[in-house]
This record gives structure tokens, sequence and C-alpha cells, in this order.
């Protein structure tokens, strides 16, 4: 099973900035994923700030850990969204695991 979230659907124009507008989009993906199903989030139409992915994606990657992100898949992401995803990401799991040991 797979849960769908097109962020285009929240979003207010084309841009996704602020910290506030990712957590209820970061809480429904943590519901799917409690509930064991892949979580494909779907960027295309948007940009997104490094801010709002890091509420989004590294809060997860914090609590959770990088395999998190096995879990879900993101679509439909710019080349400037794909570097801000993969820099929130590599930062994130790198305080995780400084947390962890």
């Amino acid at each position: 099973m797979t849960t769908q979230i097109a962020l285009q659907q929240h979003a207010i124009g084309r841009m996704f900035g602020m910290r506030s507008s990712a957590i209820p989009i970061r809480k429904r993906i943590e519901h799917a994923l409690s509930e064991g199903v892949e979580v494909v989030v779907n960027f295309t139409g948007v940009e997104v700030t490094q801010s709002f992915v890091d509420e989004l994606l590294g809060a997860l990657i914090l609590r959770d850990g990088p395999e998190v992100m096995q879990r879900l898949v993101l679509k439909g992401c710019s080349e400037q969204t794909r570097g801000i995803v993969k820099f929130v990401a590599a930062d994130r799991a790198e305080q995780f695991m400084l947390t962890v040991h």
C-alpha cells in the first residue's frame, strides 16, 4: 500500500518556504509510515526552501534515523530541490549518528 502526497495541493502559489507549512504534511507522512506503508511525496510544480525540507524530512531523520528515507519516494524534484534534499538528509543523518553514539 502507498500513500501519495502531492505538495502542490498544499501550496499557496509555487513556493514552500516556512517550516510551519511542512509540519502538517510531515504529520501525514509520519502517520502513513507508522502504518507501514510506502509514502510518495510529489514535488511537481513546487519549489522548496532548506527550512521547509528540514522540517519535512530532516525531523524524520533525526527521530527515526537515515533509514527512514528508504521508505519514502520523492517524485518531481527539480534539480534545486534534489540538492536541498541531499544536503538536509546528509546533515541530519550525521547529527543522528552523533547522538546515537
